[in-house]
């Protein structure tokens, strides 16, 4: 849930900075600076909680603190990608396949009750998909829309 109100409030913030700088709204580059916004908050949970995050990883995958580590970064690249004219197309599909990709290790926690920020097993399970799942097909469609759509 945190995730998505830092981009729908980076989002409207940037959009009213548009209209106040450049004289009119612009979507699409305050649809980048939202996911962006979005990105860099979730990297810093990368980095926060790392030990909660690794349980989120299933079992037969080894260095998962490295793996952690690795996408936090990875997050941290692609909202400055998204920002970059010659390098936002590439850093967006590179994003909808990452967000593809962590798809499963979101369903594994689920299924395993991961509370990450606690790092222990009494989180909210199965009932968390009906939310995550559709919120990572928003994260999908808002960056396609935001940086490669025309």
């Amino acid at each position: 849930m945190k995730p998505l109100i830092v981009l729908l409030i980076s989002f409207i913030a940037s959009l009213l900075l548009t209209k106040i700088f450049l004289g009119t709204y612009d979507l699409a580059l305050s649809g980048r600076v939202g996911m962006s916004a979005m990105l860099v908050f979730c990297a810093i949970g990368h980095f926060a909680f790392t030990k909660g995050m690794s349980l989120m990883i299933p079992e037969f995958i080894p260095f998962k603190i490295e793996v952690i580590y690795l996408t936090g970064l990875a997050e941290i690249i692609f909202a400055i990608g998204l920002l970059l004219p010659g390098y936002r197309v590439f850093t967006a599909w590179l994003l909808i396949i990452f967000l593809i990709l962590v798809l499963p290790a979101n369903i594994y926690a689920s299924m395993k009750q991961v509370d990450y920020q606690k790092a222990t097993f009494d989180g909210s399970g199965l009932t968390y998909l009906w939310f995550r799942i559709p919120l990572q097909i928003l994260f999908i469609v808002w960056t396609y829309l935001s940086a490669i759509w025309k």
